[in-house]
């Protein structure tokens, strides 16, 4: 039996090639870049890496591949203690991710998915025994849909289906608790559940047709905004934590690390929600995806309109 509290992790793990740049660069164009470093990443393993350094007991279900570059893949899962009995070896590449970040923090990201591909409906069923006994388990839309569209009639606890969306079966979309998207991808979710349906204007609106629509919660992130948590209990406003963004490379997978967490520890999701802000703002702070996480004694940023 897995510790109470243990977070699966289904999802990528890539290898980050990161440069800095002055601004993107228009078709056509070519620019000089800065860095050029390797780094761990990938939305999954970014998302265990995070949960792990804040404490969470975190197990990570994916693969890589038999190039070297593997080892960098894993080198911030294993650094941050997260369980790696369900990663597999396949023969080919390691996921790959080309991320350029424009001064100011805005960043654009290729992604090459390489052994991510292999992570399907027959792996996820091989780690049934971790994802039965996990208080919660994540996935995102990088690895494979037959993949995701496995893990709920096996999942004993609580299921988070964050972004990127994909085309999924609905079942499966309902199955998120939370679901956490932007506004963007809360449209495409609900074109999925509701064909035909118009998309409303207002987050509070947004969050109450996907209720409607069959999610048993919601967290809708707004960007500077913060975001807002909607539930059984209703609708809650959670503030942004402000921080000059340095690098928002994979500061929403910490905030998802940071939302399992909380859930594990039996927080309430707008409690955890609100911890969760305050670790992506930290990430957004620092350079790269997995670097950039806090670890348990590092001091979080502020919500807004609160004080230290």
């Amino acid at each position: 039996m897995s510790p109470a509290g243990t977070i699966a992790v289904v999802g990528s793990i890539n290898v980050d090639l990161s440069a800095q740049v002055v601004r993107h660069p228009r078709p056509g164009a070519t620019l000089h870049g800065r860095g050029g470093r390797m780094t761990p990443g990938g939305k999954g393993a970014n998302q265990a890496v995070a949960a792990a350094k804040l404490g969470g007991s975190v197990e990570m279900i994916g693969a890589v591949g038999t190039d070297a570059q593997s080892e960098v893949g894993l080198s911030g899962l294993r650094s941050a203690g997260v369980g790696l009995g369900g990663v597999r070896e396949v023969e080919g590449p390691t996921g790959l991710a080309i991320v350029t970040v424009a001064d100011g923090g805005e960043n654009s990201i290729v992604v090459i998915a390489g052994a991510n591909d292999a992570v399907d409906a027959a792996q996820v069923a091989a780690s049934r025994a971790v994802l039965e006994d996990a208080a919660i388990v994540v996935c995102q839309g990088e690895i494979p849909r037959d993949g995701i569209e496995a893990l709920p009639e096996l999942v004993g606890g609580r299921f988070l289906n964050p972004a990127p969306v994909m085309e999924l079966d609905p079942a499966v979309l309902r199955a998120s608790d939370p679901l956490v998207v932007n506004e963007h991808e809360a449209a495409l979710v609900l074109a999925q559940l509701s064909p035909g349906t118009e998309v409303p204007s207002q987050p509070a609106q947004i969050a109450t047709a996907l209720r409607e629509a069959g999610i048993a919660s919601v967290v809708l992130t707004l960007g500077a905004q913060g975001s807002l948590v909607a539930d059984a209990e209703g609708q809650h406003r959670i503030p942004a934590a402000p921080v000059t963004a340095v690098d928002t490379t994979g500061a929403g997978d910490a905030f998802i690390g940071a939302l399992a967490v909380g859930l594990a520890r039996g927080e309430s999701l707008p409690l955890a929600a609100r911890f969760a802000s305050r670790v992506g703002a930290f990430a957004a702070a620092g350079h790269g995806a997995q670097p950039s996480y806090p670890g348990t004694e590092d001091p979080l940023p502020v919500l807004s309109g609160e004080g230290a």
